[in-house]
């Protein structure tokens, strides 16, 4: 296994047992892809739940660009039900794991079919 697969079998791991979801591996492995080299870095990999511009990168970036969603109250509502699901202690956050959530919370999984 490359170390690209050991990280989704990480992050299939946080969505087990700190999401309480099981995960969907064809859609992980494509949202971790999508993520491109940020999963390999250690600041980039992970999302800053608590710092209002990293949201916002978020919605504007992923939900809005990547996504396709129209801007509006329910984005940021989507993001803190993530945010909720993982756990507001839970430092790390892994941005694939986020995403993921917010794909299926928004059900957009077919962006990645």
């Amino acid at each position: 296994m490359g170390k690209r697969d050991d990280l989704i079998a990480k992050y299939a791991d946080d969505l087990k047992n700190k999401c309480g979801m099981t995960p969907d591996m064809d859609l992980l492995t494509k949202v971790t892809i999508g993520c491109g080299p940020s999963i390999y870095n250690d600041d980039a990999s992970t999302v800053a739940s608590s710092q209002e511009s990293e949201l916002e990168t978020v919605k504007n970036n992923f939900l809005m660009k990547k996504l396709g969603l129209a801007d509006g109250p329910n984005l940021m509502d989507g993001i803190n039900a993530v945010i909720e699901t993982y756990g507001k202690s839970e430092r790390n956050k892994y941005r694939a794991v986020f995403y993921y959530m917010l794909v299926k919370h928004f059900g957009k999984e077919s962006v990645y079919s």
